[in-house]
């Protein structure tokens, strides 16, 4: 089942409204943050588990020199640890620390509190459809994204 031109440069436009919308929702939210949104979605990121940073560059797609930068802040805020790779001893793994996981929760739960307070006209279908629908998107965008990068030199991931 094949999508058409018209239909998929009005799902672009889409995308790029959401993704308007979402900084202009964030950026009345992180008045006064310690966090700002990249550093949120680099401590999203680790919280899915310790890895090497290389391969959490990667997946943020994102440089690692600029993954470093952000590392270290959020290691100076007491977010995140480093320790040594015990496969590579060249290599470290980011994790959470107590402090980080304390301080993704907030973020996640006021996410979320803020999220409900602005789909009050939305029912639960409604989001659990939309969550749905999301879900396959990124799932799509990411397998086409590995398809089409396999084999190249540059490996970056959509997250």
């Amino acid at each position: 089942m094949a999508v058409a031109p018209d239909t998929a440069a009005k799902l672009v436009h889409q995308i790029f409204d959401l993704q308007r919308a979402v900084r202009c929702v964030a950026a009345v939210k992180l008045r006064g943050e310690d966090t700002g949104v990249a550093l949120q979605g680099v401590l999203r990121f680790v919280g899915e588990g310790e890895s090497r940073a290389t391969a959490l560059a990667e997946r943020l797609g994102v440089s690692a020199p600029v993954l470093s930068r952000h590392i270290a802040e959020l290691e100076d805020q007491g977010y995140v640890v480093r320790r040594p790779d015990p496969l590579d001893g060249r290599a470290q793994l980011i994790a959470l620390s107590p402090p980080g996981v304390a301080k993704l929760r907030s973020i996640e739960d006021q996410r979320a509190a803020t999220l409900l307070g602005f789909l009050q006209d939305w029912s639960e279908q409604d989001v659990e459809e939309t969550t749905k629908t999301l879900q396959k998107l990124a799932e799509s965008l990411r397998t086409s994204a590995r398809a089409t990068t396999a084999g190249s030199t540059n490996t970056t991931e959509i997250v």
